[in-house]
């Protein structure tokens, strides 16, 4: 017997949906919005941006860590009332559009959660393509495909809290820019501004009035 989306949709309720979590909305039933089928799959994408730094002499620059990319995740949903025969776009379109609109009280789109049985990722919609498959007679849409894509939400707060910005047991580089003091560079890889003689050491700088923009250091290991 062939599976259809209606035959799908009666053998159990879909998990998977979208929940509002900001703006905090106490009502369930407006902040879940349902996807009506489990997607077959969907994708998370990280990246992160490096700097070459330019050394006369050699093949392969070294590389800097910048920083880190924004996490995305897509999934492709369908959503379908070819049972009932209401209006697709009503009963479940609407609703997603909806989270690309800025909140009044947020001045900004809502924060959303993609919950298949457990919660896999908090971000903001990037964006929504709809796809409309199915049709009444009189042009009303029964089914559509959604690519729906989110962005990773973190707050820099959160972030700051959870990586730590030292290790001062692992040897790292570091390169240079314009201002920089020793001082400021042992505080920053170290959080202690008193260990600049460790650099200046492990980087035969006899003056540490005298960091030239570009120059990469290396920044050793604390005892």
């Amino acid at each position: 017997m062939s599976v259809t989306p209606t035959s799908f949709a009666r053998q159990g309720a879909a998990l998977a949906r979208l929940e509002i979590v900001r703006p905090v909305i106490a009502d369930e039933r407006r902040r879940r919005i349902p996807l009506r089928f489990n997607p077959t799959d969907y994708k998370l994408s990280k990246s992160n941006t490096f700097a070459e730094i330019p050394i006369p002499g050699l093949e392969t620059p070294p590389l800097q860590y910048v920083r880190g990319g924004t996490e995305t995740l897509t999934v492709q949903a369908l959503v379908d009332t070819s049972d009932t025969l209401e209006n697709v776009r009503v009963r479940y379109v609407d609703a997603l559009r909806g989270l690309l609109r800025p909140d009044s009280r947020e001045h900004a789109p809502p924060i959303v959660r993609f919950v298949w049985d457990e919660a896999v990722f908090t971000g903001v919609v990037e964006k929504l393509d709809v796809n409309y498959q199915l049709f009444k007679p009189d042009g009303v849409p029964l089914r559509a495909l959604l690519d729906l894509t989110l962005k990773e939400f973190r707050t820099a707060a959160a972030q700051a809290a959870e990586t730590p910005r030292s290790s001062p047991t692992v040897e790292k580089s570091y390169v240079v820019r314009r201002g920089d003091t020793l001082s400021g560079i042992s505080a920053a890889v170290y959080r202690r501004p008193d260990a600049w003689r460790e650099l200046a050491r492990a980087n035969g700088i006899g003056d540490p009035r005298d960091l030239r923009p570009g120059r990469v250091l290396t920044v050793p290991r604390l005892p």
